[in-house]
């Protein structure tokens, strides 16, 4: 054999030494890869699971928060109703002894030993007690004799000449107005001096 031979030859050698080398370190890299793919896959699995286990908790949550903001809406719906229903409870209560007084008054003035000057006293602390109901509720009287003439509270029937008032000052209330809670629901209808 010539020396160019024998390297190519030793070369070869070297080479078919290493292939085998090389599939025996593939062989040991491929398991360790394949053992890392399927740990890497079971970490993915876990971690689709978690995620599924979040989704599943975060849609309970919201499904709750749903439930719940229906039932306020229905609970703030139905005390709306109430409210509207039985705004009024508090003031027809307070008309009850009104209610009671004018029965009572009615009945002394079917008696008898009624007098008219009993009838007109009895009526004057019926109507007293009536007047404190609405003053009660927020309902004021305007009864504005000597003020000076307010168009937002006052409508006036007539001017006259009068010597004893200022001019523009009412004089005399045909019909008292009212205010509830200081919103005029009626003006007073008066007469006004020139």
């Amino acid at each position: 054999m010539s020396p160019e031979q024998n390297n190519i030859d030793a070369d070869d050698e070297h080479s078919l030494a290493t292939e085998p080398e090389e599939e025996a370190h593939l062989e040991d890299v491929v398991p360790q890869a394949s053992g890392d793919i399927e740990e890497e896959a079971e970490s993915i699995e876990q971690q689709l699971e978690k995620a599924q286990e979040t989704i599943k908790d975060y849609w309970d949550q919201m499904m709750r928060l749903r439930a719940e903001i229906e039932n306020n809406r229905k609970r703030a719906e139905r005390d709306l109703e109430n409210a509207y229903k039985y705004a009024l409870k508090t003031f027809a209560e307070d008309l009850l002894p009104v209610i009671d007084s004018m029965e009572m008054g009615q009945a002394a003035a079917q008696s008898e030993n009624a007098t008219l000057q009993s009838i007109a006293e009895g009526s004057a602390l019926t109507m007293n007690l009536f007047v404190q109901v609405l003053e009660k509720n927020g309902l004021q009287q305007i009864d504005p004799v000597g003020e000076k003439f307010d168009p937002e509270k006052h409508q006036a029937i007539s001017m006259v000449e009068a010597q004893d008032a200022e001019s523009n000052t009412i004089i005399e209330v045909m019909q008292k107005g009212f205010l509830l809670n200081d919103r005029l629901v009626r003006p007073a209808m008066v007469v006004v001096a020139k």
